[in-house]
């Protein structure tokens, strides 16, 4: 496979092995700017596997991932690293917020981190937790609030670099189906807003309805459904 003109990020031959394990084999992928392409499949099919090398966070034993024109494979742990902090955005099943902090500070940390001061870190992040409909919980902590309304704010803090590439991992795994509707809602119209790529993986049909495209991994290997009509 080629990567399709226009990719973010794109793909091609991903091979990982654990042990006696072969996660992938043979993987591709792209997403175009602007994008939600959903990344379907079973449980220990590979697709978890494919999120953290298409982020940079693992990397594949073979095969090429290539971001915005350039190799991710053959970059600096260091430039990376500096992707997922500025370029990249991170949802998770649980969220993962900092339960010391209130929800504006954990909104505000990816920019604190980059060096922005607090005052304007503090500013954007209450713009996105009005634009994920919390921002009356800007002062409560983590352990105060709901699991839907914790996972808006996980959202906000993933968008609030505007990052280009959005990694959502089975986001709406943890909450009921309204609060999962919601989510995904917020979340794909905030992206699309900043033409952010987002990188869906999930295992439920209803999450993947919100996707442009969708692509099942199946014992490593990946079929994108679009192409396979």
């Amino acid at each position: 496979m080629t990567a399709p003109t226009g990719s973010l990020l794109a793909a091609e031959r991903l091979r990982k092995v654990y042990g006696q394990t072969v996660a992938l084999d043979g993987a591709d992928f792209s997403v175009h700017p602007g994008e939600v392409v959903a990344v379907l499949g079973p449980s220990g099919s590979g697709k978890s596997t494919l999120l953290h090398c298409l982020a940079g966070i693992v990397p594949p034993d073979s095969g090429s991932i290539t971001y915005d024109g350039q190799e991710l494979t053959t970059m600096t742990d260091a430039r990376r690293s500096a992707l997922r902090r500025t370029e990249f955005g991170f949802v998770f099943q649980f969220g993962q917020l900092v339960p010391e902090l209130t929800c504006v500070e954990n909104v505000a940390l990816p920019l604190r981190l980059n060096g922005t001061s607090r005052k304007e870190a503090e500013r954007a992040a209450l713009g996105w937790l009005e634009r994920l409909e919390v921002d009356g919980l800007r002062g409560k902590r983590p352990g105060e609030v709901s699991g839907g309304q914790g996972q808006r704010v996980a959202v906000a803090r993933a968008l609030v670099t505007r990052p280009r590439v959005l990694f959502a991992d089975e986001p709406t795994g943890a909450l009921d189906s309204y609060n999962g509707e919601r989510v995904m809602e917020l979340l794909t119209d905030a992206a699309r807003s900043t033409d952010a790529a987002v990188v869906l993986v999930t295992h439920e049909a209803r999450v993947a309805a919100y996707s442009d495209r969708e692509i099942v991994v199946r014992d490593g290997r990946s079929r994108d459904m679009e192409r396979a009509v």
